[in-house]
């Protein structure tokens, strides 16, 4: 989920985000990955914006990644075959503190072959930067501030006077969910308005999501039981699936509950099932054969 609201970011605020990684705010349009295809690219994560004379490529990093400096070079190649004439900047986005070496690689090295790419760990990058645009906002929480809540109570306030209310709920929606790297849900949940975050793009397709399994879901159980007892059920396991994937994007329990109709302890029991699921099964130790 992460990787998707950091990228649903950087193409909707293309400008924001080249003035902060370019020093210019050029309009930027988005190059859909599979131009650059020679093998399947991580479409996911990988984020390519350009304009008539420069390439921006972003990848989000939430923990560090040791495949990292061989990607940017192979998508430094790629990008060069498709574009050999224009100016390609690449940055690898850390969002979360680290002391691994890793998140200070910034080269890739075989042979003679030298690629140098640009990183930036956000914990490092002063927070009035991210104060001065909408489509940086998010980040707010995870910069270089002492004060993490008192950050997200500013951009919160600031969030509160964009005009236009589409762009409010995005942006609410995204910082709510980016903010759960440094901060508790229940702060989260206390500082941002969950009304305005309905009519976010990411609430819908949260919502798009759910109703697309709980339907798959009720559809099948309906030919046994049923028609119109399966498609009771079949709503029923679309406000569950909805739930679920909230909770799996760390939202509040009860901004879960205000969302989906469910109760607090429905909620609690879909967060137990959510747990289960994202454990790793248990390997059961081969038995011993008896000594003869």
């Amino acid at each position: 989920m992460i990787d998707n609201i950091c990228k649903f970011l950087a193409e909707s605020f293309s400008a924001d985000f080249a003035s902060w990684l370019l020093g210019e705010a050029i309009t930027l349009t988005k190059i859909e990955p599979s131009e650059l295809s020679v093998e399947p690219i991580r479409a996911d994560s990988v984020i390519f914006l350009e304009s008539t004379e420069i390439i921006l490529h972003i990848e989000f990093q939430t923990e560090p990644n040791k495949n990292i400096p061989f990607r940017m070079a192979d998508y430094r190649l790629r990008l060069y075959r498709k574009f050999p004439d224009k100016h390609i900047h690449q940055v690898v986005i850390y969002l979360t503190p680290s002391q691994s070496s890793l998140v200070y690689e910034t080269k890739f090295s075989i042979g003679a072959l030298n690629h140098a790419f640009n990183v930036i760990r956000l914990w490092e990058q002063p927070t009035g930067i991210f104060e001065q645009y909408q489509g940086l906002l998010p980040f707010a929480a995870l910069s270089q501030t002492r004060n993490p809540e008192n950050t997200l109570r500013q951009v919160a306030k600031q969030i509160e006077n964009i005009a236009d209310k589409q762009v409010q709920s995005n942006v609410a929606a995204s910082t709510a969910i980016i903010s759960g790297i440094a901060l508790n849900k229940e702060i989260i949940q206390r500082l941002l308005r969950s009304e305005i975050m309905k009519e976010s793009v990411i609430y819908q397709e949260i919502l798009l999501e759910g109703k697309a399994e709980g339907k798959a879901e009720g559809k099948a159980e309906g030919k046994a039981e049923g028609i119109a007892e399966g498609e009771a059920k079949g709503k029923t396991q679309e406000r569950n699936q909805i739930a679920l994937n909230m909770l799996r994007s760390n939202i509040a329990l009860d901004l879960v509950a205000q969302l989906t109709g469910l109760t607090l302890k429905q909620v609690q029991k879909l967060q137990k099932i959510s747990l289960k699921q994202s454990q790793p099964p248990k390997v059961s130790k081969p038995k011993r054969s008896p000594k003869s």
